[in-house]
């Protein structure tokens, strides 16, 4: 039998392993989402229902059940990238090498980390199968851009003639479009990304929904602990780890064997619970891109200027919140995996069987972990931008109204005056600020009679 210093190193190296492959994981579900993304935005226009630059790829679908961008493959999609961070904590396992004497007694043992096959091809098919429906996405429709900027795909709709400019609203903001008034006074706060994106206000909630789950999953395992088990000692201040270990509050239950059938039983209970913190994360991505956009607008008034194409690695790695949320991915997944202790073990290259543990202190740690990551989320969102320059948060219609020319390096403000109204725009050279007092219409608009 394994001594507790080895089974320790060999613990060690299985933490230290899974997570390198979910970061693996992380960086291939992120380059098929930017070519997903892509493709569902033509498609969208292609339908004249592109409203965002950004939009929940796996819950914003094109018309058309046979459509690579329309819901069934979302869907479908959707169960793939579940599968995806589920599996990576399956594939790693100890595998103890045995002999025997001939009188059955056991001569030498050694033990190591062994890759279960299994999992491993069927992370590979999801992967595949995640590329094959990007890619015929990418076939399907005509690709407007492929850079993720709001302003080469906004210049890209005005070019095609599917987005046309409203005259009169150089001063509206997002939160304005469904307002018919044009002229208007420069504001010194802009609204936040909550009221700006519809969107944004179910995925705050629906973070916070996780969290509450997450808590009552947490409250169940140690209840059903508690009353059916003898398992672990109660779950104090004193006994909170980090790592599971046998004196957790826990529950445990014997799955089938290794076969196929025990294999897809296990890959079921965990990716249950898993779907929604990767569903989360997925839609925490509107929320990170969403305020990508409106950062990059609101370079137009620094003296660097705005510069419309941008590179997709560097828009991530020059964000903060993207940065952040392509770290935080792979960390909560690893937090989540350390909720799940799959007994796995192998004799001589043989899986014997599963044997699932839930430990409650580990729950705790990603719930804990996710309300820190919900409340940082719901601050964002909820930020309002201090400043004239009218918020976008990557809205193309308003973008189309508040920049009137267009060049590599952009700068907005103050263009030119006039009576009763003034011009607020973009220019390829540095501009004044705007005028606090002045009400701003648009270029030609001297002659315009005011509103009442």
């Amino acid at each position: 039998m394994l001594n507790v210093a080895e089974y320790f190193q060999l613990s060690l190296q299985l933490d230290i392993l899974t997570p390198m492959l979910v970061s693996i994981v992380t960086l291939c579900a992120e380059s098929i989402g930017f070519v997903h993304s892509i493709s569902l935005r033509s498609a969208l226009a292609s339908e004249s229902r592109l409203h965002f630059n950004t939009n929940l790829r796996l819950l914003t679908a094109a018309r058309g059940w046979r459509n690579p961008n329309g819901a069934l493959l979302n869907g479908i999609s959707v169960v793939l990238l579940t599968a995806s961070y589920s599996l990576p904590s399956l594939i790693l396992c100890v595998d103890q090498q045995v002999s025997y004497s001939l009188d059955g007694s056991i001569i030498q043992e050694s033990a190591g980390v062994a890759i279960a096959g299994l999992p491993l091809l069927i992370l590979g098919v999801a992967l595949l199968l995640q590329v094959m429906i990007a890619l015929s996405a990418m076939r399907a429709v005509k690709i407007l851009t492929w850079s993720s900027s709001p302003f080469d795909l906004t210049a890209a709709l005005v070019h095609h003639a599917q987005l046309t400019p409203i005259p009169f609203r150089c001063m509206r903001r997002v939160s304005d479009i469904d307002t018919y008034e044009g002229p208007a006074k420069p504001a010194e706060t802009q609204p936040s990304a909550w009221d700006a994106h519809p969107s944004i206000r179910k995925v705050v909630i629906f973070l916070w929904v996780i969290v509450t789950a997450c808590a009552g999953w947490a409250a169940l395992v140690m209840y059903i602990s508690d009353r059916f088990f003898s398992s672990g000692n109660t779950l104090t201040l004193q006994t909170w780890t980090f790592y599971p270990n046998s004196e957790d509050n826990y529950i445990t239950y014997d799955l089938l064997s290794g076969s196929p059938g025990g294999w897809i039983l296990l890959f079921v209970n965990i990716a249950v619970a898993q779907g929604l913190l990767t569903l989360g994360l997925h839609c925490s991505e509107l929320i990170a891109n969403v305020i990508r956009d409106e950062r990059q607008w609101r370079y137009a008034t620094r003296r660097q200027g705005l510069r419309v194409s941008t590179n997709p690695l560097v828009s991530v790695f020059n964000q903060p919140i993207c940065l952040i949320l392509f770290t935080v991915k792979p960390f909560l997944h690893w937090i989540f995996a350390l909720s799940f202790d799959v007994g796995r073990n192998a004799i001589n290259d043989t899986l014997s069987g599963f044997s699932l543990s839930i430990y409650a202190a580990q729950i705790w740690n990603l719930c804990i972990a996710l309300f820190i990551f919900a409340c940082f989320f719901t601050f964002i969102a909820l930020r309002r931008p201090s400043g004239p320059q009218p918020a976008a948060y990557g809205h193309l219609q308003t973008l189309a109204d508040l920049v009137d020319e267009w060049s590599p390096v952009m700068w907005w403000g103050h263009k030119e005056d006039g009576i009763p109204y003034c011009h607020a725009g973009t220019s390829d050279h540095p501009l004044p600020d705007v005028k606090m007092y002045c009400v701003y219409a648009g270029s030609g608009t001297g002659s315009l009679v005011p509103l009442s």
